[in-house]
């Protein structure tokens, strides 16, 4: 390998959401931090040294966005995911939270409806809600440990104010990888009833060995002038904090839709470093991001045996994508609010509280394992002597 992963590095007192919060959201600096969705792995040395050159002029003024911003997206995505992209269907934007937000303004009127599939990656809850738009909820099946969309419950939902489905692909907290075969019965039905598909594939890099993801606007021209994608290298390359992101549109009416609600709120610019970063992560990445999704799968797999063998109530469902396990805790007979002060007070770890998610997330919790295998390690053999007090 040319990469490690297993050193540990300090992040307290960096200003850091992760680390420095901790205090605010779980009442105590000791927990574990294993919630927010960044890795603690070092920032790759390719991006930093690009930085670095960057850094010697020492003028700092108004970006343009190169040519290599584009069309190192455009190399990426054909020989990631075999996704053939024109450079002018990508619009930056400042994240893809952001993105979700512009999308509902420049699609959707106050009161028309959006469809989610919980349980699922809360910020599109809220991006609904201080939209004035209303929420309806397509709820996923939950069986054998594995999600699969509810396609008779869709059709039922939806009416004439429906206009927008919200995608998570991969999905948030669960890793699935939809198949072909689900997305495309399901952009058939949004098709149908003339809806937009707004897929969130912020985590699509980050598929696990022996999996491959297809993005949803890849399946056809029919179906990606429905679809409109939003990627980052914020969660695949752990730059969150640079705030660049794209988003993908081919329909030309809907790309111009979306530029001129950009263009309108004057957030179109971006910044010099965000937009150094990711020419740099899409050019160089690819041989990092095999190391660390193939180290990630190593801590998958650890949680999964040491969850079977060792803490049973707790079932991991096993990711195909992402480096966030959703353990299924419900067999430990804890209410809602019981599990949440149980894990942050007893197991001394801080996950993200399933019940956050929507509907279905009620008795889970979310756990990133973005980080040091000694950490994960940790993490579990304090569950495990919490589990072991608790049971008798």
């Amino acid at each position: 390998m040319v990469y490690s992963f297993d050193e540990f590095i300090p992040r307290e007192n960096t200003d850091c959401v992760k680390y420095d919060l901790r205090k605010q959201l779980f009442g105590s600096e000791d927990v574990i931090p294993m919630w927010v969705a960044d890795m603690d792995f070092k920032t790759p040395d390719f991006i930093v040294d690009a930085m670095k050159a960057r850094m010697d002029h020492p003028i700092f003024g108004y970006p343009v966005k190169p040519e290599a911003y584009f069309t190192s997206q455009v190399k990426w995505l054909m020989k990631k995911h075999h996704w053939e992209v024109q450079p002018e269907w990508i619009q930056f934007c400042q994240g893809v939270v952001p993105a979700l937000n512009l999308i509902l303004l420049a699609f959707t009127e106050p009161g028309d409806k959006i469809i989610v599939q919980p349980p699922v990656y809360f910020p599109f809850f809220s991006a609904i809600k201080n939209n004035q738009r209303e929420q309806v909820d397509n709820p996923l099946i939950y069986k054998n440990g594995r999600y699969s969309f509810d396609f008779d419950d869709l059709e039922k939902k939806i009416d004439a104010k429906t206009r927008i489905l919200f995608l998570c692909h991969p999905h948030n907290p669960g890793g699935r990888l939809w198949s072909i075969d689900e997305l495309t019965k399901l952009a058939g039905i949004c098709i149908k009833h003339d809806m937009l598909i707004v897929s969130d594939e912020i985590h699509s890099d980050l598929v696990l060995p022996g999996f491959n993801h297809v993005p949803m606007a890849s399946i056809s021209d029919e179906i990606a002038d429905h679809t409109i994608t939003c990627i980052a290298p914020s969660k695949t390359f752990n730059i969150a904090g640079l705030g660049t992101s794209s988003v993908i549109i081919s329909n030309s009416g809907h790309r111009r839709k979306f530029h001129n609600m950009v263009e309108r709120i004057h957030i179109g610019m971006g910044n010099i470093f965000g937009i150094t970063a990711s020419i740099a992560a899409y050019t160089f990445g690819e041989t990092w991001l095999r190391e660390v999704m193939g180290y990630i799968q190593g801590n998958v797999d650890l949680v999964v045996e040491f969850c079977r063998s060792r803490i049973p109530d707790i079932k991991p469902m096993v990711p195909e994508a992402t480096y966030l396990v959703w353990l299924d805790c419900r067999n430990l007979g804890l209410n809602n609010q019981e599990l949440k002060r149980f894990m942050i007070e007893r197991v001394n770890v801080g996950f993200n509280d399933g019940p956050t998610f929507g509907a279905g997330g009620e008795g889970f919790q979310r756990m990133n394992v973005g980080c040091p295998r000694s950490v994960v390690r940790e993490a579990l053999e304090r569950m495990e002597k919490a589990i072991v007090e608790l049971t008798g």
